[in-house]
């Protein structure tokens, strides 16, 4: 029997944002000037974005893209995520805020956004579906299945355990699947593709080392 979930909204990703996203950092670099960085957001269609999540843009296929730089653009060395989705738990660890119904109007403000929908209840089925329409853009876009798909670890995200794929282009790591909410309100999980240089964590351990590809993992989704 599927696990319910409080809540879920989402935006499918596409190949075309997924181009978009693996893109970003061989464009023509863009310098961390302000007025530089808004021109560039201005011309690909992209507003800034800080109610969803903090310090984010919403791009012209209407998902939020967050950096840890001031211009993810030509900048190899930016760790870059894109949230396609946003899900609002059942922590059967934590009775309260299983029952934070404050944070239900949150999850109104996702799935009121333009091409965005969403279900309440829901269930973690209905992630998964989400995940693996995502992990088909990915697929197409790339060429390649990911290389590696395993279980998300509760280390990693509060809520149901969903699933996680791993691709690597030649620089990055791209690893779509849950990950923790860094804002502004910290109990949701997002629904993401992230994109971080291989750098980040030596290289995949070995099959069968769950633990290992979960520490892995970590170290390239965590902002």
């Amino acid at each position: 029997m599927s696990v319910p979930v409080h809540a879920l909204a989402h935006r499918p990703l596409t190949t075309g944002a997924v181009a978009e996203l693996v893109a970003l950092p061989a464009v023509p670099p863009v310098p961390d000037d302000s007025d530089a960085v808004d021109a560039e957001v201005g011309l690909r269609g992209w507003v800034w974005e800080d109610s969803l999540v903090c310090e984010s843009y919403r791009t012209g296929h209407g998902h939020v893209l967050c950096t840890d730089v001031v211009s993810p653009f030509g900048s190899p060395e930016a760790r870059t995520f894109l949230v396609f989705g946003e899900v609002y738990p059942v922590d059967p660890h934590d009775e309260d805020m299983a029952n934070a119904s404050w944070l239900y109007g949150l999850m109104d403000h996702w799935r009121e956004q333009p091409g965005w929908t969403g279900s309440r209840p829901s269930t973690v089925d209905a992630c998964e579906a989400v995940l693996a329409e995502a992990a088909r853009a990915v697929t197409e876009h790339l060429g390649t299945p990911p290389e590696r798909t395993t279980r998300s670890a509760e280390s990693l995200v509060t809520g149901p355990t969903l699933t996680h794929r791993v691709w690597r282009t030649a620089t990055h790591a791209l690893v779509l699947g849950p990950a923790a909410d860094n804002g502004p309100y910290g109990h949701l999980t997002h629904l993401q593709l992230s994109c971080t240089p291989l750098d980040c964590a030596p290289g995949l351990p070995p099959a069968g080392d769950e633990d290992g590809l979960t520490e892995w993992i970590a170290a390239h989704i965590d902002w």
